[in-house]
């Protein structure tokens, strides 16, 4: 079978090769892709050619399939079952993350599909469920509801973390403000569940190269107002949108440090952030204001059962809206058109299934 596997240590280095069919072992479960979508943690690695020929990994964290095999001591799953995989490959199952079912935090986890791991994820045509990972949580994989699509069930890893960035980690407040930097499906998400909250104003903010596509996007999906931070004071027009006493929340999914500065500056005293992007150069700005107007900085990562559990039932229902999103739909043998479409903003969120027999 073909896959999209990466190569090298640290960046950069896809290559669409050949390899085996995964082995089911006794505890193990063979699942069939039927959905994939490309992450933005995929798309670090695209245009980087490292020159590497060590075989990192089967690329594809977001997937969803159906079961075409169990090992013989299975007993909670079997053949023919539609799922969705957590991408939790190994934890450890004793240190205090795992023992309170925050699997994702856990120090040792792997992740099906992203770098390092010898299980491989969902850009290929079959992926293992490991047993040992099964053994010590249950929920790492999830059936999908009868009436949700395969490629609807590959997003929800970014579902479920926008979910617990605000319906868990804050205090958000029906009849609060929200705003939302950052226009990819975490940004996208996180606008439909702050309308589920009952956010009355909810901001996006974005660059110019968002309003092309994802503004719209954003509207479609409950935005009440989009601000563009390549031409606009966001500060200032967030203010004149919530006034001085209503913006409690600002959910930060873009990692960049103008934006945690930009966020800090426009709270209400008592206000919260949820840092839910990464970035990784040093902040040149002063974070005195988060004492003098008791703000309250939270780190987010990812999602847990509970995520899980609730965020299903929402797109069951169909209060979580994904089809606006899913911007392309193509072959796994066109993962290069795909690439291309997100890193060129023309993408929200991409659906690759396997056309390769």
């Amino acid at each position: 079978m073909k896959a999209l596997a990466r190569y090298g240590k640290k960046f950069g280095g896809y290559r669409f090769i050949d390899v085996p069919e995964p082995e089911c072992g006794d505890e193990d479960i063979i699942v069939e892709i039927k959905a994939a979508a490309i992450c933005g943690a995929d798309m670090k690695h695209f245009r980087v050619e490292n020159g590497s020929d060590e075989f990192n990994s089967i690329r594809g964290h977001e997937f969803a399939g159906n079961i075409v095999k169990v090992g013989k001591s299975v007993k909670d799953w079997k053949v023919g079952q539609r799922i969705v995989s957590d991408n939790t490959g190994h934890v450890c199952g004793t240190c205090p993350s795992c023992e309170t079912g925050d699997f994702i935090t856990c120090p040792e986890k792997v992740n099906l599909g992203l770098d390092n791991n010898r299980w491989g994820g969902g850009f290929t045509k079959y992926c293992v469920i490991p047993g040992e990972i099964l053994r010590i949580h249950k929920h790492a994989i999830w059936e999908i509801p009868e009436n949700v699509k395969y490629e609807e069930a590959a997003v929800l890893d970014p579902i479920c973390n926008a979910y617990k960035a605000i319906a868990q980690r804050s205090k958000l407040l029906p009849g609060q403000d929200v705003v939302v930097f950052g226009t990819g499906p975490l940004g996208l998400f996180s606008v439909q569940i702050a309308k589920i909250m009952g956010a009355v104003n909810i901001v996006v903010i974005g660059l110019e190269d968002d309003t092309k596509v994802r503004f719209g996007v954003a509207k479609e999906l409950g935005a009440t107002h989009v601000v563009n931070g390549s031409k606009e004071d966001v500060v200032k027009r967030c203010r004149e949108i919530c006034g001085r006493d209503n913006l409690g929340l600002v959910v930060e999914c873009s990692g960049a440090n103008i934006a945690l500065k930009q966020a800090i500056e426009m709270l209400r005293p008592n206000g919260e952030v949820v840092r839910v992007g990464m970035g990784f150069k040093p902040m040149e700005f002063s974070i005195n204001d988060i004492t003098v107007n008791a703000i309250n900085i939270i780190g987010h990562m990812g999602y847990d059962t509970t995520s899980w559990r609730n965020a299903i039932r929402l797109l069951e229902t169909g209060r979580i809206k994904v089809q606006p999103m899913i911007t392309h739909r193509l072959g796994l043998s066109e993962w290069e058109k795909g690439f291309e479409a997100m890193a060129n903003m023309d993408a929200i969120k991409v659906i690759m299934h396997y056309d390769c027999d």
